[in-house]
């Protein structure tokens, strides 16, 4: 049974629509310390921009000062920006000017650990005896009968599988604790003046201006105390991934609740936590529980881990169809439903690839179409939607054919150097894992937001080189051609714009409504009916590039197509019986 009642309460945090900003690539003014970055009157200079997509809330990814060993999520000091982006001034005119505009900030709050330049980790390294030891998680070394060091425990690094999670100081002669990389040692949540020292980073930032926090990999504050081996689950390899033992830790929502109570219910907040590795329900609800939740929403990873190995690392691939993103959907917007929860609704963020290269076809003849099917899917789905920057263009993945040093991301390096190392002179090993690369690779997502057909794409001044390589298609995908108006066709911005405002006008049935599946077992056809107490409304998606003959279930009763992704206008469909979807095409009915 379903509390749709208590379920539907209004929120305006359930209503937001969130645009997260990869602040490095989204917009160069020249601000910053570095041409060929982005910066924070970059981002400040383009609001106007978000306020027409439908942006309610900016997320903007870490801007503090960092050396960047991890772009930003390693962060030396939590209270002033990085001359990269620019000064504080810039970030306190940025929330000024959201608010003038009636929108809100959010920070990216990176808490699991810290740069190994930040004074804590300084001054917790400098001697087994310093006040700030136990801030940090220090063991001793294991020794085998032949006297070899080892590391505390079997796990594997995140983002470098081949190397240990724990990492040598040879000034103190113990292990610290570094699940990233190694320049990021994880904090030791287990210390009460560590939480308050956090606790007063929020107030900080909340006393400043903004409005709430995206919680970088909360769920893994907590670990469990035994520090015990990782199961072998690749055997191939001499560290395996040991979430098992520092996700969901056995104190997370002692945790979580203290922040709540000490911080954020002291302001009207909007909150999301990152929440990798997590699938037990009841875990999940302890959060997100509308009634006794610490957080508004978490990012839950089934539908960006579709298409890797079950059981092992980021980096694989793995076979899927629509009936793997109907499970994964469904689940969760009944789970909220019936159990009074809240649903974040992301298939995009700076640690995935670009969606339409993932779900779709990105080739040149179906990628907007693919784009507008997964524009479609969100906009009518509950819970609170995130845009990412680019995601409303329908910006796609690098080009299979850019080598390995257009890669920067230290997941990617630490990826290649791995299959360069297990598999020497193996062209069909070496082949495998650049497709890997190609399909999977945090990098995509963070190629320059792609403004305008001018040289660099907008993003920084013509002579001036990126960071990283602009995708070769700037010329006709970008924001300026698509902002131009068309009597027959809608842009992918202009859809989105279309369907954003759509989504509020109707919010009673697309951010509050009911949820039902229709036709679970179609291996192409993802269809769903959402409805309030006053409306209801269908929506179809062809996840394939076939053309599908599909039956219209008896409880669809649409009595009217009113959007498609193929037409600006009303799609010619028939309202019973079968209707023919073109390759990715979408629909949307009134019931």
């Amino acid at each position: 049974m379903s509390d749709l009642k208590e379920y539907s309460k209004q929120q305006w945090w359930k209503e937001a629509v969130i645009y997260q900003i990869y602040p490095s690539s989204f917009l160069d003014s020249g601000a910053g310390s570095r041409p060929g970055w982005g910066d924070i009157p970059g981002i400040t200079s383009k609001l106007d921009y978000l306020k027409d997509l439908g942006v309610d809330v900016l997320w903007c990814s870490p801007m503090y000062k960092s050396p960047q060993a991890d772009m930003g999520y390693d962060i030396s000091d939590y209270k002033d920006m990085d001359p990269l982006y620019g000064k504080l001034e810039d970030a306190d005119k940025l929330i000024a000017e959201l608010k003038k505009r009636g929108m809100k900030m959010m920070m990216d709050l990176v808490v699991n650990h810290t740069s190994d330049q930040h004074d804590w980790f300084l001054d917790s390294r400098s001697s087994k005896n310093s006040s700030k030891r136990d801030w940090y998680i220090w063991k001793p070394a294991k020794y085998d009968k032949d006297g070899n060091r080892h590391p505390p425990n079997n796990w594997s690094m995140i983002l470098g599988e081949k190397n240990s999670a724990w990492t040598w100081d040879e000034k103190t002669g113990e292990y610290y604790l570094s699940l990233f990389t190694s320049e990021q040692p994880d904090l030791n949540w287990e210390t009460p003046a560590l939480r308050e020292a956090v606790h007063d980073v929020l107030h900080f930032w909340l006393q400043r201006g903004a409005s709430g926090f995206r919680m970088d990999v909360i769920n893994l504050i907590s670990k469990h105390q035994d520090f015990p081996d990782a199961d072998v689950v690749a055997p191939d390899h001499k560290y395996q991934p040991g979430f098992k033992y520092y996700a969901n830790g056995p104190r997370l929502h002692e945790y979580l609740h203290e922040i709540k109570t000490k911080v954020l219910d002291k302001y009207d907040t909007i909150t999301v936590g990152e929440m990798p590795f997590v699938r037990d329900e009841d875990e999940i609800l302890k959060v997100v529980g509308q009634k006794d939740g610490s957080l508004n929403m978490i990012f839950l990873f089934e539908i960006v881990d579709i298409d890797n190995t079950p059981g092992s690392y980021r980096m694989t691939l793995h076979p899927w169809d629509a009936t793997n993103i109907k499970e994964t959907v469904a689940k969760y917007q009944r789970l909220m439903i019936e159990r009074t929860g809240w649903n974040s609704c992301f298939i995009e963020n700076h640690d995935n690839p670009r969606s339409v290269s993932r779900y779709c076809d990105d080739s040149d003849e179906y990628r907007e179409l693919g784009a507008k099917l997964l524009c479609l899917m969100q906009t009518t789905l509950g819970g609170t939607i995130f845009v990412y920057q680019g995601e409303e263009l329908g910006m796609r993945n690098m080009p299979p054919e850019w080598g390995p040093e257009e890669y920067k991301d230290i997941e990617t390096i630490n990826y290649w150097a791995k299959m360069n190392e297990m598999y020497p002179n193996n062209d069909e090993k070496l082949a495998f894992g650049r497709k890997v690369m190609q399909r999977k690779a945090r990098d995509h997502a963070r190629t320059p937001v792609q403004w305008s057909a001018e040289e660099n794409a907008g993003f920084c001044k013509p002579g001036v080189e990126p960071w990283m390589r602009v995708i070769d298609d700037y010329k006709t995908v970008n924001a300026e051609v698509q902002q131009e108006k068309k009597a027959d066709q809608l842009s992918v911005l202009q859809f989105w714009q279309r369907g954003l405002a759509n989504r509020k006008e109707h919010k009673e049935v697309f951010v509050y409504g009911d949820f039902e599946l229709l036709d679970k077992d179609h291996t192409k056809v993802f269809a769903y009916k959402r409805s309030s107490d006053k409306e209801a409304f269908v929506v179809v998606l062809n996840f394939s590039g076939d053309e599908v003959q599909w039956e219209l279930p008896a409880q669809a009763k649409v009595e009217s197509w009113v959007a498609g992704n193929y037409t600006a206008g009303k799609p010619e469909q028939p309202t019973s019986g079968t209707v023919t979807l073109k390759p990715w095409e979408g629909l949307l009915g009134m019931s």
